[in-house]
């Protein structure tokens, strides 16, 4: 504009209008922008939610399992004061004595629960005294057998 004798210092430019191909271009460049920004926010959300879905299910487990030690526990403990009970009420008996009538209740137990269960599966399942004999003979090697080898 100086040859026509202007200087211009200086232009306040108050709405610009780009051709209609350049402004879907910078939309399309915004969108995609907030798109990645959305998808990684929302991948970062699922990240944190089975993180805490998988502490939940550990922690239950792990409850659980405290739960199965404290019922077995409970149990050895029952046991004991039943054996030591029964031999001291019953003169001549051994804890040997006590344990195999012990698992013979606990068999028969065990084999009117599952015929009392209408949503139980066939079981089938050595029965007679001496299978239970025998039963208890095993469950006593196995427990011998086990302190022995655990013993240096």
């Amino acid at each position: 504009m100086s040859t026509y004798g202007y200087e211009i210092v200086q232009t306040l430019i108050v709405d610009i209008e780009p051709d209609e191909h350049v402004k879907r271009a910078m939309n399309e460049i915004n969108a995609a922008a907030r798109l990645r920004l959305a998808a990684t926010e929302k991948a970062e959300a699922e990240k944190i939610l089975q993180i805490k879905r998988a502490e939940g299910e550990a922690e239950s487990k792990y409850l659980s399992g405290l739960g199965i030690a404290r019922q077995r526990q409970a149990i050895v403990d029952g046991l004991r004061e039943s054996v030591v009970g029964f031999s001291i009420n019953v003169p001549g008996t051994t804890a040997k004595d006590v344990m195999d009538m012990v698992l013979v209740t606990q068999y028969f137990d065990t084999m009117k629960e599952i015929g009392a269960s209408s949503k139980s599966s066939a079981v089938f399942v050595p029965h007679g005294p001496g299978a239970v004999r025998d039963v208890a003979s095993q469950i006593r090697d196995g427990l011998f057998q086990g302190s022995s080898a655990h013993k240096p």
